[in-house]
């Protein structure tokens, strides 16, 4: 009997476990990533052509993407996880006034976490698709001959990114990453793409 219990509540515990693993968890890579990136590149450019604020290319990339692990991790830890954020209370409104002047701004929400495969050593990156599944944060992973992590770097114009996470800005980078998530094939949005830059006035390559 107790080794039938001890199996029963390991099995009860380890199921726990996987249901934390996120299901939207993906590898792109060949022409499923190539399609990938491109979509992504084109939602880049109609937000920069959207967003009319005179801020350099490096400032305006930091406000659309945590770039690397340690942008990613402390993204992620700002945010509430999922079982916290159903389970808080709701604090009385008056409670809320009385400290508005002192309050932090809300942490910006991440919509999809991008990770090289390529990473190395492979502990640099291993804590994050369970810091994300805790937040209910989608993960992709990324590979690719020459580097994953060189193609990320390519969407920031850096030479290499490990890890990008796409922060929910509500622009055109999230409607494409939007429509993905909810089983939109990426090989069909290229026309969502073009769609998004002639509404924006820009040129989706």
């Amino acid at each position: 009997m107790r080794n039938k219990n001890g199996a029963s509540s390991r099995s009860t515990t380890e199921a726990s476990k996987s249901s934390l693993v996120p299901q939207e968890q993906d590898c792109y890579e060949g022409e499923r990533l190539a399609r990938l990136l491109k979509l992504i590149q084109g939602g880049i450019e109609s937000a920069k052509h959207v967003d009319k604020k005179s801020l350099p290319e490096k400032f305006w990339f930091k406000q659309q993407f945590a770039i690397g692990v340690n942008e990613v991790t402390r993204a992620l830890e700002r945010m509430l996880p999922a079982t916290e954020m159903r389970g808080s209370p709701q604090k009385p409104a008056c409670s809320s006034i009385i400290s508005t002047n002192h309050r932090r701004p809300p942490p910006v929400r991440i919509q999809v976490i991008l990770i090289a495969s390529d990473s190395n050593p492979k502990w640099l990156t291993k804590h994050l698709p369970s810091l994300a599944s805790s937040r209910k944060i989608p993960v992709i992973f990324v590979r690719d001959k020459k580097g994953g992590s060189l193609r990320l770097g390519e969407l920031v114009n850096l030479k290499t990114a490990i890890a990008l996470g796409i922060k929910a800005k509500g622009n055109s980078i999230n409607q494409i990453v939007e429509e993905m998530l909810c089983g939109g094939d990426v090989m069909n949005l290229e026309t969502e793409c073009q769609n998004l830059a002639e509404m924006s006035g820009a040129l989706c390559q």
